[in-house]
């Protein structure tokens, strides 16, 4: 078991250089330059200040060059300093990422809890009036945009009923709160995020459930489970659940990227103080160092979520072997 995890980290390795190489020449090619934004608007500002400034960022050099010596600083942890305020990378990083990781954990437990359920259930009942239902919230689900899910649910629970905040994280006065008031109103703030990030992965992940499940429950050890005299409860679900959901592992590790894109949408939306807002407001900025963060940092929660979908199929199938095939 240690052998195989040392060798697939060891293999994420190259991966996550080939992203890093690949996201760093990409955003040195969008127009603009971080010394524009900062002296374009300043008429007092010479071509000789500009030149200096372009050379203390560093971008007077080769973008190779300027790859490597971003590459020798993230090895020893360093992201650098943001262009915009100084600041380091990786405090700022630090500040925004504990409430992107909530919303995405939110989203992820709300998709196992509601997905899977739903598509057994309809894959059970197939052709049912249930089995067509969830399958008309599946087509809105991957056809309807999230902001534009974002912008209704605003204007409907935020506005018209005036149920729930529609910005921010916490209210105004949340500091007068006691400890439940505060579980609850920052509860509240999250609703419409995590409920809209994972909308559209609730409909895909339950879709593939059902398709899995059809398959399964056709096999030749369920009609034998049904002949020894089992429930139908126990042949669904304790023997056909349990081989259908191996393939909902895979997509729940392809899921991460997913929900990390879009907290730059919903975050923006939303006024949420995450690391997709932060990244949004890197690149309208131009601050390379914050952006090249935030991207190595999606890059390994996408890269762990994979590494973990893995893992987990390998527990929830025992026919998997994690030794190589040379050693069967």
């Amino acid at each position: 078991m240690l052998t195989y995890i040392s060798r697939r980290l060891l293999g994420l390795l190259p991966v996550f250089l080939g992203i890093t190489l690949i996201s760093f020449f990409v955003i040195h090619l969008a127009p603009g330059k971080p010394t524009d934004i900062q002296t374009s608007l300043n008429p007092k500002v010479s071509y000789e200040a500009r030149v200096r400034m372009e050379k203390l960022y560093g971008l007077d050099k080769p973008v190779y060059v300027q790859y490597l010596s971003w590459l020798k600083r993230f090895a020893t942890f360093d992201f650098g300093r943001s262009y915009v305020d100084d600041r380091p990378v990786s405090t700022k990083i630090a500040e925004r990422i504990p409430i992107t990781l909530l919303i995405n954990v939110l989203a992820l437990i709300l998709i196992l809890a509601i997905g899977i359920p739903l598509g057994a259930i309809a894959a059970v009942k197939r052709g049912s009036a249930f089995d067509k239902l969830t399958t008309i919230f599946v087509f809105i689900g991957f056809s309807t945009p999230e902001f534009w899910i974002a912008l209704l649910s605003m204007s409907l629970f935020g506005i018209s009923l005036a149920w729930l905040p529609i910005s921010g994280i916490k209210s105004l006065d949340f500091e007068y709160f006691g400890f439940f008031g505060k579980v609850f109103d920052v509860m509240k703030h999250l609703a419409l995020p995590v409920c809209i990030s994972a909308f559209g992965a609730l409909a895909g992940i339950s879709r593939y459930m059902r398709s899995s499940m059809i398959g399964v429950i056709h096999q030749d050890y369920i009609r034998t489970a049904r002949a020894k005299g089992l429930s139908e409860a126990a042949v669904i679900y304790k023997h056909a659940l349990k081989n259908a959901i191996l393939p909902i592992i895979t997509l729940l590790g392809l899921s991460v990227p997913g929900l990390i894109g879009g907290s730059v949408i919903f975050e923006s939306i939303f006024a949420i103080p995450g690391m997709g807002r932060l990244f949004y407001e890197s690149v309208m900025s131009r601050d390379y160092p914050t952006i090249m963060g935030v991207l190595s940092i999606g890059a390994i929660l996408t890269l762990l979520g994979n590494f973990l979908a893995d893992i987990a199929y390998y527990y929830a199938d025992p026919r998997i072997s994690l030794r190589p095939e040379k050693e069967l």
